[in-house]
């Protein structure tokens, strides 16, 4: 288990990131994904397929923290959830450029889950639409509608007016 951690953890730990904002999340998000590959590991035929089933399993926990900051967040328990837009900024970005991160941040945390992962699995992770299908198991008709719906809602709360 220690070399599985010590091959696969910094991978785990990426690819987290382009799903979510805030580094608190992404460590428990690779811990998390560690501790179910401890129980489940056996269960994995091919060893090949390893890269992928840990992304798999990666995206799976991503997308339950996101459905309960939802959750939190219609009940009031989600203060202190905002975006950590300096920590995904390059150092050398402008104010404005943190400004804009920072909306582009908040605008994705207003989407459904499902409408969230496929377009940042798409346009953060550079995901091709049938990698994007295979990872949320849907159609690509499914995915091409979360991905449009989610362009939509970020297009209209990011124009500039």
């Amino acid at each position: 288990m220690a070399q599985l951690y010590a091959d696969y953890a910094r991978f785990v730990a990426w690819f987290a990131s382009r799903l979510l904002t805030r580094p608190d999340e992404v460590e428990d998000i690779v811990q998390e994904v560690f501790l179910i590959a401890a129980r489940q590991l056996d269960s994995l035929t091919d060893p090949a397929q390893t890269r992928g089933w840990l992304k798999t399993v990666t995206l799976r926990r991503a997308a339950r923290l996101l459905r309960w900051k939802k959750v939190r967040a219609r009940f009031g328990l989600a203060k202190g959830f905002e975006a950590n837009e300096q920590w995904i900024a390059s150092p050398d970005a402008s104010p404005e450029d943190r400004a804009a991160l920072s909306e582009l941040l908040a605008s994705l945390d207003e989407l459904p889950t499902d409408q969230r992962l496929a377009w940042t699995l798409r346009h953060l992770h550079g995901e091709p639409l049938e990698g994007v299908a295979a990872l949320l198991g849907c159609s690509l008709a499914t995915t091409k509608r979360r991905i449009a719906a989610a362009e939509a809602h970020l297009q209209q709360e990011l124009r500039d007016d």
